[in-house]
């Protein structure tokens, strides 16, 4: 749904309006799906009774009422015993079985496609995600993320957190909604860390774009998780719509600095940030609870209590760059990996293609120390590798798609495109296959290649004798023997463990 006053029903027309548009999605999660009649609720006051009409003034509303259709139609008054009400809820997950908030990178569903051309389109300056958690009970109606780390833009992190969320919480409690930050607890610690990038509100930084997380709680009623949910989404619009000018400048400084900082003056790109061991005092608004035996587990079980009961405890609010990479000037993709090219433009990505071969110098991946998750996640293995970079001279072919790293998009294009990245499209099995070895060897065929190489290469005899006295058990493995030669051999297969993308520290005269 596209809500505007006057033009502003098309992303060109939004842009020359001088408007803030703010993209609220519901029903990602469709058994979660309070901001679906939110929506609705704060529309008839826009719209109908008029009473927040003045919300556009200021603001292009582009509202998605139901994301995860599939799960909202698999309704059942069974599907979340952990939820009080409504008296039947929608699925987790699409009828592919995929969480659509860990697809935001990889984009496997048609849901998640349609949603990025959408973004890729509109450009929202603000993105709100509508949820309900469960797990641990406690007093506060509704909590909320917002990112504050290393991982988006500081300018907009300190709009968010210093100027926006004041603003919004002093709203909502105002309205008597008990708020708190979304809380990833273990009942003694509160932790707030950097959001993935699978992950809405960690995408949305990518796109040097805040997104707000509102988060109501399940044994919280349904009428009480609409109404502080409508308050949340509310008391932000009203904020974004006062301040409409100067998000945007913020947002356009921060494509600007993106391109600048990290394409330009080539300061190190923080490609992962992970939660430090500070901690500052938190007090928790819990309930009282108590164990009690259970026969059924063999275990305690924890029961809670209406009594409210505040804890002492810490949260855990400080993130450092852990892993660091300097951008390129490009990446190269063969045009065999169209897909990958296609999906790089679903994100807004430009991808020109060559119109003739091109010979140039490039940096190279060398997958190393590939270690696979045991099951598979959100359809997918998982890797996780280290990585050798070596300069090599290679033909560029006629058709090969260029990924120019000054663009807006910077920042997704380095974590989906850099084999370290915490969601790049390495790390989600797209590139599986090259760890794989192909091609092998008979031992009569290598072994007379392999007394040829020991007669013509000292070194190599030097290095051979030394492993066989260092590592027994290579010294009793033919096989292990045998291999060593061949990957020494000029027969070698030269793509087993080796990244097709490559690095180009300079673009194609003609693209630049």
């Amino acid at each position: 749904m596209v809500v505007s006053k006057g033009r502003g029903l098309y992303p060109k027309e939004a842009r020359r309006s001088g408007k803030a548009v703010v993209l609220i999605q519901n029903g990602i999660h469709a058994g979660e799906i309070e901001g679906k009649d939110s929506g609705m609720l704060l529309l008839r006051e826009i719209l109908v009774t008029g009473e927040k009409k003045h919300l556009l003034d200021h603001l292009v509303l582009l509202i998605i009422p139901i994301f995860n259709v599939d799960g909202h139609e698999l309704v059942s008054p069974y599907n979340r015993p952990n939820q009080n009400g409504p008296r039947e809820m929608g699925w987790r997950t699409t009828s592919h079985n995929l969480n659509l908030n860990r697809d935001y990178m990889k984009a496997d569903s048609p849901e998640m496609q349609s949603l990025l051309r959408l973004f890729s389109a509109w450009l929202p300056d603000f993105y709100i995600d509508n949820h309900t958690t469960d797990g641990m009970d406690y007093q506060y109606h509704i909590t909320y993320d917002i990112e504050t780390h290393q991982n988006i833009d500081q300018r907009l992190a300190g709009w968010g957190s210093d100027k926006l969320m004041p603003f919004v919480i002093s709203e909502v409690e105002q309205q008597g909604f008990l708020t708190a930050p979304y809380i990833e607890s273990d009942n003694s610690t509160v932790v707030n860390e950097p959001a993935l990038p699978r992950l809405s509100t960690g995408y949305s930084a990518l796109q040097n774009r805040l997104a707000l997380l509102v988060e109501t709680h399940s044994l919280k009623s349904f009428e009480n998780r609409v109404m502080s949910t409508k308050a949340m989404n509310a008391a932000t619009l009203e904020y974004i719509n006062a301040h409409s000018d100067e998000l945007r400048e913020l947002n356009r400084r921060s494509d600007h600095e993106a391109i600048y900082h990290f394409a330009e003056q080539q300061l190190p790109f923080p490609l992962r940030v992970q939660i430090t061991d500070h901690a500052v005092p938190f007090t928790f608004k819990g309930l009282q609870t108590h164990e009690e035996e259970s026969s059924i587990l063999g275990s305690s079980v924890t029961r809670y209590s209406v009594e409210p009961k505040e804890f002492e405890t810490l949260l855990y609010n400080r993130a450092e760059v852990t892993e660091t990479v300097i951008a390129p000037a490009a990446y190269s993709i063969p045009q065999e990996f169209a897909s990958v090219a296609r999906l790089l433009r679903l994100h807004g990505i430009r991808t020109p293609q060559l119109k003739q071969n091109e010979t140039v110098i490039v940096q190279r991946y060398r997958f190393k120390d590939a270690s696979f998750a045991v099951k598979s996640y959100e359809g997918r293995q998982q890797v996780d590798c280290g990585v050798e970079m070596f300069e090599e001279q290679v033909s560029l072919s006629k058709g090969t798609y260029i990924v120019p790293t000054r663009q807006r998009t910077l920042r997704v294009i380095l974590h989906l495109l850099e084999p370290r990245g915490p969601d790049s499209l390495v790390r989600w099995g797209f590139f599986n296959a090259f760890f794989e070895r192909k091609e092998y060897v008979e031992p009569y065929i290598m072994e007379p290649i392999a007394t040829r190489m020991l007669e013509e290469d000292s070194a190599l005899r030097e290095e051979f004798e030394r492993k066989l006295q260092e590592d027994t058990e290579f010294k009793d493995d033919p096989k292990a023997r045998l291999d060593f030669f061949y990957r020494r051999s000029i027969y070698a297969d030269k793509h087993e463990n080796m990244y097709p993308i490559m690095r180009l520290p300079k673009i194609p005269e003609f693209l630049s």
